[in-house]
């Protein structure tokens, strides 16, 4: 079973006052770029595809071109996710993406690749989304950050100081405007639960603006070194109003 904090089964999560449509800023880079939700048969998909393709495959390796014809990555959770997108204001070009899988008969990702030390079945596996295929254009990622989101590169207080100050901001920002349209989807959706896996310098990364996710397994070889995490929606807002109530206030913009 769950830990306490993280939240009783079966008990409802009140919603936020966070908007549900529309936009999703957040940092103060928030007018440089806007951040969209890529509704089903959109061709922009393409696109998110294609990244994705540049991103696992090309520069990471993560991915096996001859897996991917065409030179888009997808899978079949793709059909039960929701995607999003961040773009330049006034462009069409996507320059970072993200999804959120959805229950389906194709289960969660974690639980085929990661060993987890947590029972999920005794939650509503209808209430989950896993946070997954989070990319950025090279164009928009730096080889200091790249250190972070791929590999296990610790998160030193000058490292922070670096991401989180001048141009190295925006980028930064990008990820956690991703984040947060995740957060307002979830509410929309009354989903309560948010699953990823992810590398200890992201993760680290997080929890030092105020996202707090939990461990539910060790760590492990998937796309690199990875753990296998758990948040819940409105625990997670809470803790972020807590510790970082600057970003919380841009969230709920």
């Amino acid at each position: 079973m769950m830990h306490d904090r993280m939240g009783v089964p079966g008990i409802p999560v009140n919603p936020l006052p966070l908007p549900l449509t529309g936009a999703c800023p957040v940092g103060e880079s928030s007018s440089l770029f806007e951040y969209s939700k890529i509704l089903p048969g959109d061709p922009l998909l393409l696109e998110v595809f294609r990244l994705r393709y540049k991103v696992y495959v090309e520069e990471w390796g993560f991915e096996r071109g001859e897996d991917h014809p065409g030179g888009m990555e997808r899978d079949p959770y793709d059909d039960h996710s929701v995607h999003f997108v961040v773009r330049r204001k006034g462009e069409r070009r996507i320059i970072g993406t993200v999804r959120m899988i959805l229950n389906s008969e194709h289960g969660f990702p974690i639980e085929k690749h990661c060993t987890l030390d947590r029972d999920l079945s005794a939650l509503d596996r209808d209430g989950f989304g896993e946070i997954s295929r989070l990319a950025i254009s090279k164009e928009y990622s730096r080889r200091t950050t790249d250190s972070v989101y791929r590999d296990r590169a610790p998160v030193t207080a000058e490292m922070f100081r670096q991401m989180y100050g001048g141009k190295r901001r925006i980028e930064n920002d990008i990820v956690l405007g991703l984040y947060r349209c995740i957060c307002v989807e979830s509410l929309e959706r009354g989903n309560e639960y948010l699953l990823a896996v992810m590398a200890r310098g992201l993760v680290t990364l997080l929890r030092r603006v105020g996202i707090v996710f939990e461990a539910i397994g060790p760590e492990q070889n998937y796309h690199g070194m990875r753990t296998p995490y758990l948040g819940r929606v409105e625990t997670m807002l809470e803790e972020l109003s807590r510790r970082n109530p600057d970003l919380y206030s841009r969230f709920l913009k």
